[in-house]
């Protein structure tokens, strides 16, 4: 079955949005509008050592979301990033689709656009390239892209930063916990923690008020590191609105996954989250899953649990949990 993707339908320039996108009434950004020009978290990482476990640990319980700053990441990677994965989009259709995916045959690196399961399910105004960045032994060489031939060094480069990061943030977050700092990696796999990389593609839209980049929904990851390009899209849910996060040259954003709110028994919350589009412009983010291994087997840490915290969620394999769905969402 041929695939539609959302760029070339966005090169004809079309005057309304096909029927297959527009959201149902209650879901359109016209209809849901989110509150501009609230101060999301913004941490900077140089900030003292007990100021930031403070800080991470209150934002990562009351909005499942934070900005990083000084997070020494160098603006040449993060531009040398930017540039390769705008070029891959760049390419001719026919070559991007050499390395298409094919998830529903288990098939989930590479070139993709999501498909709809039935009529009623809305198809999203967003193209993306997958794949896995870390560790080393689990690659998939096969499936990065070949053009532009600085692709593979931009990206392994990067993933060595987002290692680096992943490994401060989740010392922060333990100790927030009031756990040893290696508490969370550990629990998430150690060395074998893996790094999925999603860059996330949404063309221009004709009628950006009737349709979604990506419908709301939490990561089912245990933290997700984004980069954004400069076109604004990501909103965040808290308090029963929708709150629209600013572009902020050099932050990256961090956002708590559902594995996270399961080791924590709740006390850091997942967060809802959903991208919108623009009508002149293309949005693009670079999103980094912080995931353990399917095997991993989840839960909450024992240590927090008692008699006045009883456990709120069950025990399983991050590969049972993957494909579960926290019902979260706003109604």
């Amino acid at each position: 079955m041929e695939v539609k993707r959302i760029q070339s339908l966005a090169l004809k320039q079309l005057k309304e949005v096909p029927p297959e996108f527009i959201r149902s009434p209650n879901e359109r950004p016209e209809n849901t509008k989110a509150i501009e020009g609230v101060t999301v978290p913004l941490i900077s990482l140089s900030h003292p050592h007990n100021l930031l476990v403070k800080e991470i640990s209150e934002a990562a319980s009351e909005w499942g979301f934070f900005q990083i700053t000084h997070h020494n990441i160098s603006q040449t990677l993060i531009q040398s990033l930017r540039e390769v994965g705008e070029e891959f989009f760049g390419l001719p259709q026919e070559e991007k689709e050499g390395y298409a995916n094919d998830p529903s045959n288990g098939k989930f690196d590479g070139y993709g656009t999501k498909m709809t399961k039935n009529l009623e399910e809305k198809m999203e105004w967003l193209d993306y390239f997958f794949h896995l960045i870390s560790p080393p032994s689990k690659l998939n060489y096969h499936m990065w892209p070949k053009h532009p031939s600085s692709y593979r060094e931009v990206t392994e480069n990067y993933s060595k930063e987002m290692l680096r990061v992943t490994e401060k943030v989740l010392e922060v977050l333990s100790e927030g916990l009031g756990l040893e700092k290696k508490s969370l990696k550990s629990q998430l796999g150690g060395e074998l923690i893996e790094l999925e990389m999603k860059i996330n593609m949404y063309p221009p839209c004709p009628q950006p008020d009737l349709a979604l980049g990506v419908e709301p929904h939490t990561d089912m990851s245990a933290l997700t590191l984004l980069l954004p390009n400069e076109v604004p899209g990501l909103q965040v849910w808290k308090d029963n609105n929708w709150v629209a996060v600013n572009y902020l040259q050099d932050a990256l954003m961090v956002l708590v996954g559902d594995q996270l709110e399961v080791l924590s028994n709740g006390k850091y919350k997942s967060v809802v989250h959903r991208s919108v589009v623009n009508k002149e412009r293309m949005r693009m983010s670079w999103a980094v899953f912080v995931v353990p291994p399917h095997e991993a087997v989840i839960g909450p840490i024992s240590s927090l649990i008692n008699h006045h915290n009883p456990p709120k969620f069950s025990t399983k394999t991050f590969a049972e949990y993957r494909y579960r769905k926290f019902n979260k969402l706003p109604q």
